[in-house]
């Protein structure tokens, strides 16, 4: 966890001294044009991997620029360039607009609903940071909704968590519609399910303006908790709309032997974010940084679960999950399983 921040800090210094500020220009619609695609040029991440021909969408949004155009055409044709690298970190922020491509759950089924979730967390659950939690199915099952990585969980708060489960044969971690946050809690929480120290996948860093200009891969690591640790069965559940640090969540739950991973493929958004400024003052935020799994493969778009399990509309219309019932069903069948060899 730690390396992850040392490297963060070292990229934020050399992408620093290599960006323009906004003071060197004008503020001219062709200017704010050019300083955008230059500063994505030299600084974003998954042009290869997306085979993105970033200088021929140069050429075709260039013809587009107008100095008659107002701010408000301005963004709306910037939003509409950046669109092109697919990407849900991207943004362009103005004080009266923010762009954002949410394509990589839009066009997916849900996967979730709150009011039928609300069946089974009911209005009795704990809540513990970021978390909710609840026995469920006689005490059997533990059943956790995390709904988002920038809602803070303290090392307490797993401790009370994981002692409140303590008779529970298996456990829910539910981390759909959680669109990302704070690795920092990804780290934390993964690692209350690690037996030891585990390889988690690599990071690179730009070194050069050029689409290809990385480091070598860098191995990330992550080692267990001193504190309570949970070793018994997990299932982890997702949709489309599980991103970025919920990506690198899954990433690292699905390395360990306990854990299931059920639902719907991951949304993606494997690279680490970084923000810089046009010379109007509008804020561009964009992927910079590649985060890789062990085999250094992208994760950018997304992770496919062990299981694949989709709510179905018969369950649905009776208030079920279909996705939380079948987490349900494997852990206690897991259960049944290791009663039945222990015997």
């Amino acid at each position: 966890m730690k390396m992850k921040f040392i490297y963060l800090i070292l990229f934020c210094c050399i992408i620093c001294s290599s960006c323009e500020k906004a003071t060197d220009y004008n503020s001219s619609p062709r200017d704010n044009f050019e300083t955008l695609w230059r500063i994505m040029d030299e600084n974003y991440c998954f042009f290869e991997f997306k085979d993105v021909d970033w200088d021929e969408v140069h050429e075709r949004y260039s013809l587009l620029v107008k100095d008659t155009m107002n701010q408000y055409e301005l963004f709306d044709l910037l939003a509409d360039m950046l669109a092109e690298v697919k990407d849900g970190h991207t943004n362009l922020i103005s004080s009266f607009d923010m762009s954002r491509y949410w394509a990589w759950y839009e066009d997916y089924p849900a996967n979730f609903n709150e009011d039928i979730q609300d069946n089974y967390l009911g209005t009795d659950y704990k809540i513990a940071g970021g978390m909710k939690y609840k026995r469920l199915v006689n005490d059997q099952i533990g059943y956790v909704y995390y709904g988002s990585f920038s809602s803070g969980v303290g090392e307490n708060n797993l401790d009370y968590m994981l002692v409140h489960f303590k008779d529970c044969k298996g456990l829910i971690f539910d981390v759909r519609d959680n669109g990302g946050g704070t690795l920092t809690y990804s780290d934390r929480i993964a690692s209350r399910f690690l037996k030891e120290r585990i390889l988690t996948g690599y990071t690179q860093y730009k070194k050069g303006n050029g689409h290809t200009d990385f480091t070598d891969p860098k191995p990330v690591y992550i080692s267990p908790s001193d504190r309570i640790l949970w070793t018994r069965p997990v299932v982890v559940l997702t949709n489309r709309h599980s991103y970025s640090a919920t990506n690198d969540f899954v990433n690292i739950m699905r390395l360990l032997p306990q854990v299931t991973i059920m639902g719907d493929r991951t949304g993606g958004g494997s690279g680490l974010p970084f923000s810089s400024e046009l010379p109007n003052g509008w804020s561009i935020r964009f992927s910079a940084c590649p985060m890789l799994d062990i085999n250094k493969q992208h994760t950018e778009f997304g992770i496919d679960p062990d299981v694949s399990v989709s709510m179905t509309e018969e369950d649905m219309a009776k208030g079920k999950d279909t996705i939380i019932d079948s987490a349900i069903e494997l852990l206690l069948s897991k259960a049944d399983s290791t009663n039945t060899t222990t015997k």
